[in-house]
């Protein structure tokens, strides 16, 4: 396995190390999504996106306090998008609020709503009840177009034989109440890879042009008889595309590596380090992953054990300039 060599980082001017994925002025336009994370009290919503956009690990969630009201960030995803993200208070008084006095700027123009459920929650009625009234209240009058992801979220709490049999009766009953709008549901945890796999999925179906980029990979994986391709957006690690030639019985193995290297790199940060590349090789296939362009690392599988990873490393250089306008317009 072999390792970059590393270099310093700098910190935030309030002590915490920079991720560099928050929106900024800079040149172009980057496309700006409104982006609602709503769900009840202590249902795992600030410590969800503290995990995916601020570094934290699962254990550290544990000191974060409740959200009071809504707290608003723009955060920068690749280059041409910005997630104008409103983390919503989940106590009661608050989501009174949302549906009376608040409902006209809560919910207008939003892209995304992402309502997180507490799989064991001792009020399923109320949440029930909270969820139908977003949904009746603001999205269907002021955003009809936005789409709907449902979050069932703490399922490592509950017992793995019945989990799939729980999820499925609680994505019936939301999309029951969700009629006559379509909805996607998750199962989720902070403390494995479905975190990653939920949010990958939401994340991908936002990026502008997505399938010229995928279209792209595949050209790059044909061109060097690759197994599998994968992109990740650099601060997050969620997977932004990829492309597969060679099937695999793991349906799960891109959030497990998101996850995996998600934590290598905040242990390089905590070494005040940069993780740039990482070969893992075994008797079966070479993986190899690097950062690519400004915004994205790159993940090449290859299952010939003939190829050295030299003419790997020498590929993945040359399809830097192919991918770079990507990074740099926003447009494919």
């Amino acid at each position: 396995m072999g390792f970059s060599s590393c270099s310093s980082m700098k910190k935030g001017t309030n002590g915490r190390k920079a991720s560099g994925n928050y929106a900024s002025h800079g040149r172009g336009r980057p496309d700006k999504k409104k982006v609602l994370l709503m769900g009840r009290s202590e249902a795992g919503k600030t410590s969800m996106r503290s995990i995916i956009f601020a570094n934290y690990i699962a254990r550290d969630t544990r000191r974060l306090g409740a959200t009071m009201d809504v707290e608003q960030s723009n955060v920068r995803f690749l280059n041409n998008l910005v997630l104008n993200l409103w983390d919503c208070g989940g106590q009661d008084a608050f989501m009174e609020t949302f549906f009376t006095s608040q409902k006209d700027v809560l919910f207008s123009n939003v892209e995304v709503l992402i309502f997180v459920f507490d799989v064991q929650s001792s009020d399923v009625q109320k949440d029930n009840e909270k969820y139908q009234s977003c949904i009746e209240t603001g999205i269907m009058k002021y955003s009809p177009g936005a789409m709907i992801f449902c979050l069932v979220h703490k399922m490592d709490l509950i017992p793995k034989a019945q989990r799939e049999m729980l999820f499925l009766k609680r994505k019936e009953e939301l999309e029951h109440l969700s009629k006559p709008l379509k909805i996607s549901c998750y199962a989720t945890s902070i403390w494995d890879e479905t975190l990653y796999n939920a949010w990958s999925r939401i994340m991908s179906l936002l990026i502008p042009n997505v399938g010229q980029l995928k279209l792209k990979l595949k050209k790059f994986a044909d061109h060097i008889n690759a197994d599998e391709v994968l992109l990740f957006e650099k601060a997050t690690f969620l997977v932004v595309a990829h492309h597969m030639r060679k099937e695999h019985n793991d349906a799960n193995r891109f959030e497990k590596i998101s996850n995996i290297i998600k934590q290598f790199k905040l242990s390089c940060n905590k070494m005040q380090s940069f993780f740039r590349s990482i070969e893992v090789r075994n008797s079966s296939f070479a993986a190899y992953i690097e950062l690519f362009t400004a915004n994205m690392y790159i993940m090449v599988v290859m299952s010939d054990p003939q190829v050295c990873s030299a003419a790997v490393q020498l590929n993945i250089n040359n399809a830097k300039r192919y991918f770079k306008d990507t990074d740099q317009s926003g447009t494919m």
